[in-house]
């Protein structure tokens, strides 16, 4: 099957979010401040250090002491992040039905390099993925197409024949500017979200275990021809 399937990492594959929420918990502690609820925590697992850091702490990037701030936390989460991510139920099977399919699939993720390879690694994901590519890989993240569209280069495929799946706005947008087909996790942390209605989507699935059939669809032509959107 000559087609890509490219993945976001944090809330896609992986159910980053309980170390992710630790680390939080442990910056609030050092301020002297409770610990917050997990689910109070969860919902923004997606927007890395700068979304925990103003829930945690109520710290924008424009607060003087926010770079030592979000040095802090990314040091913190890099010396415990493999501690309780865990891929999300049905990933790795749905992963090995693509291989056995022959589709090629990737990683597409806002994560920098030194925190995403080794965590990826960790979940024993390095060998069958075909492509990675990081927060800082390119010179851009999402929402711009630029990762998507290296990753596609990069693995040997046009962005007509790729499908990215996502569990954040950003995905959706990065992957409709790219020309590509998309689908939203709606499993992951955008979970109980409404609005993701509005975010028009080509598919949208509620376990991991479904991405499959959502591919099978799109690779048979059941979906609209996407169309390059605007940066």
């Amino acid at each position: 099957m000559n087609k890509l399937v490219l993945f976001d990492f944090d809330g896609t594959l992986a159910d980053s979010a309980p170390d992710l929420a630790a680390t939080a918990n442990r910056m609030r502690k050092e301020h002297g401040l409770p610990e917050l609820p997990y689910d109070a925590l969860r919902p923004y697992a997606s927007h890395g250090a700068r979304g925990l850091l103003k829930v945690a702490l109520d710290i924008n990037t424009d607060h003087p002491n926010y770079a030592q701030l979000r040095a802090q936390f990314l040091q913190d989460y890099h010396d415990h992040m493999t501690e309780l991510t865990h891929l999300f139920e049905g990933v790795a099977p749905m992963l090995t039905q693509l291989e056995q399919a022959g589709y090629t699939w990737g990683i597409v993720t806002n994560k920098l390099e030194y925190l995403a390879l080794p965590l990826i690694h960790h979940l024993g994901l390095t060998q069958s993925c075909a492509v990675t590519v990081g927060g800082d890989t390119t010179q851009h993240t999402k929402p711009h197409p630029e990762p998507l569209l290296y990753a596609a280069k990069q693995a040997g495929f046009a962005p007509a024949d790729c499908l990215y799946v996502g569990d954040d706005l950003r995905d959706i947008q990065a992957g409709q500017a790219a020309g590509m087909a998309t689908m939203v996790a709606a499993y992951g942390y955008c979970a109980g979200d409404d609005s993701i209605i509005t975010w028009q989507a080509d598919l949208t699935v509620h376990h991991a275990s479904d991405i499959w059939e959502g591919v099978e669809r799109w690779a048979n032509g059941q979906l609209p021809t996407p169309t390059p959107l605007a940066c």
